[in-house]
C-alpha cells in the first residue's frame, strides 16, 4: 500500500513538472502587456521573489512576501514597467517547480515593409562554385585546384598574400603566375585556410589557370520586411542569400538595395516553386545598403524613410510567446509597386530560443493571392506577417508540394540580427 502510494505520488509530482516545462524558464514582454496562463491543475502552489514591482500577478504587486495561487483557475502575469524579475514556484512551500525570470522590455516600434526591393551584392572575396580539368599543350588533363583541395563553396580571399577583389583580379594574379606555385588564402566553413596551387598552361588560349569557376557578384528581388526611423535600420528577406551552386551563405563586402517592380509572375504547383519576376526601376537611387548577410536575412543603412503605400506608420512588434495561430495577413508585392494585405492563417509556432528562419507554418487563404501566385512564390521572402496590428514575423520559404504554405521567421530574430534589441 504504501508503495502504491508513493509510486502515485511521483507520478503525480513527474506530471505537474510536465506542464510546468510547457512555462519559458525566461519570458520576455513589452512594457503594457500581458501573458496568460492556463495550467488546469487542481493544486496550490506559492510563488516568490525579491521586493520588485516590474510585473503584477492576478493584478497584485509582488512585494516580496510569497503568493499562493490556485492553478485550478488562469493566472496572469502583467507588466508593470521596464525591468527584470526573478519568480520561484514551490509546492507544498519547499519543492521547487521552476524558476522563471521575466524581462520586461520598452516597446519598439517599426515601419512594415512587403514593398519588393532589387539586391546587388558583392562578395567579399570570390567563391569558388565548381572545379573542372585543364588541357593542356602536351595533349594532357590536369586539374590544380582538386590537386590542391580546393572544394566547391570555398571563398578565396587572398592569393600570395594580395586581396582579391573581383574574377577578373583572380584572372590577372593566376595569369601573371607564370606557372609559379601560388598561395591561396581561402575561407572554409568558417575557417581560414591557406592551400598552395600550380597553375597549368591551358592548350585552349595560351593562359595560366587552375581551374576554379568563380563567383563575385549576386543579384535578385526581394521584399522589404522593416524599416526603424530611429535608427534607419532595415531587413529583408529573412533568410539569407546563398551561392546558387553550393548553397553557402555569400559573405558581403559591398551591397545595395534599390527599387524593384513586379512584372509577372509565375504561380506555384506542387513539386515547382512559383516565382516573382521583378525589374529594377531605371534611375532609382539606392535605398540603402548592404551590412550583413545572416541566416535571418539581409540588413543595412537605409538612405531615405522606407515606406509603402499601405502603411506609413510606425507598428508595434510581437515577441513569439504573444503569437497566436490562427489568422493573420501578409503585407506584400505581386503587381508593379503596389503592397497590399493578403489573408493567411498561422498554422503552427515553433518554441525557440535560438534565431532560425523557419519559425511558424504559414498557409495562404486569400482567394486573390491563390488565384494570382497559387500562395508562396520565390520573390515573397520578407513579407511581414501582420497579426492584431502587430508585426509578428516574415515569410521566409515556401513548401515545394504545397505552394499554399511555407515558413516565417519571428521578428524578433530579424532585430535581434539587425542590431535593434
Amino acid at each position: 500500500m504504501i508503495l502504491l502510494l508513493i509510486s502515485c505520488t511521483i507520478i503525480a509530482f513527474s506530471f505537474i513538472c510536465i506542464k510546468f516545462s510547457m512555462i519559458p524558464e525566461n519570458i520576455m514582454l513589452f512594457e503594457g502587456e500581458q501573458q496568460l496562463y492556463n495550467m488546469r491543475l487542481p493544486i496550490n502552489v506559492d510563488i516568490s521573489t525579491s521586493n520588485n514591482d516590474v510585473v503584477k500577478l492576478n493584478g497584485s504587486h509582488l512585494n516580496g512576501d510569497k503568493v499562493k495561487l490556485n492553478l485550478g483557475s488562469p493566472f496572469k502575469i502583467e507588466t508593470n514597467k521596464n525591468g527584470k524579475v526573478d519568480l520561484d514556484i514551490e509546492l507544498l512551500g519547499f519543492l521547487p517547480l521552476k524558476h522563471v525570470t521575466v524581462n520586461v522590455l520598452p516597446q519598439i516600434k517599426v515601419i512594415p515593409g512587403g514593398s519588393s526591393v532589387g539586391v546587388k551584392l558583392n562578395t567579399k572575396g570570390v567563391m569558388v562554385v565548381g572545379i573542372s580539368a585543364i588541357e593542356c599543350s602536351d595533349g594532357k588533363q590536369y586539374n590544380p585546384s582538386l590537386e590542391a583541395g580546393i572544394e566547391a563553396g570555398d571563398v578565396i580571399l587572398k592569393i600570395n598574400d594580395v586581396e582579391v577583389k573581383d574574377g577578373v583580379h583572380v584572372s590577372n594574379l593566376v595569369g601573371k603566375s607564370s606557372g609559379k606555385v601560388l598561395k591561396l588564402t581561402i575561407m572554409r566553413k568558417d575557417k581560414e585556410v591557406v592551400l598552395s596551387v600550380k597553375p597549368v598552361k591551358s592548350k585552349e588560349d595560351q593562359k595560366y589557370k587552375i581551374g576554379a569557376w568563380i563567383r563575385d557578384s549576386t543579384a535578385g528581388v526581394g521584399t522589404l520586411t522593416f524599416y526603424d526611423p530611429k535608427t534607419n535600420i532595415y531587413g529583408a528577406l529573412g533568410h539569407p542569400i546563398t551561392d546558387v551552386d553550393t548553397g553557402v551563405i555569400l559573405t558581403v563586402e559591398t551591397g545595395t538595395i534599390v527599387p524593384a517592380k513586379i512584372i509577372s509572375i509565375q504561380p506555384g504547383i506542387k513539386g515547382r516553386p512559383g516565382e516573382l519576376r521583378g525589374l529594377f526601376i531605371d534611375g532609382g537611387e539606392e535605398l540603402g545598403n548592404i551590412e550583413k548577410n545572416t541566416s535571418c536575412g539581409i540588413y543595412g543603412k537605409a538612405n531615405k524613410t522606407l515606406t509603402n503605400n499601405a502603411s506609413f506608420k510606425e507598428m508595434p512588434i510581437c515577441l513569439q510567446g504573444q503569437i497566436k495561430e490562427g489568422p493573420a495577413k501578409i503585407l506584400t508585392t505581386i503587381n508593379g509597386t503596389d503592397v497590399k494585405a493578403y489573408d493567411v492563417v498561422i498554422e503552427k509556432l515553433t518554441v525557440q530560443s535560438k534565431p532560425n528562419p523557419k519559425s511558424m507554418i504559414i498557409r495562404v487563404t486569400d482567394d486573390e493571392l491563390l488565384k494570382k501566385t497559387g500562395g508562396i512564390v520565390q520573390g515573397m521572402s520578407g513579407s511581414p506577417i501582420i497579426q492584431d496590428d502587430k508585426i509578428v514575423g516574415a515569410i521566409t520559404h515556401v513548401f515545394i508540394n504545397r505552394p499554399d504554405m511555407g515558413y516565417g521567421i519571428y521578428i524578433e530574430w530579424m532585430l535581434n540580427e539587425a542590431g535593434i534589441n
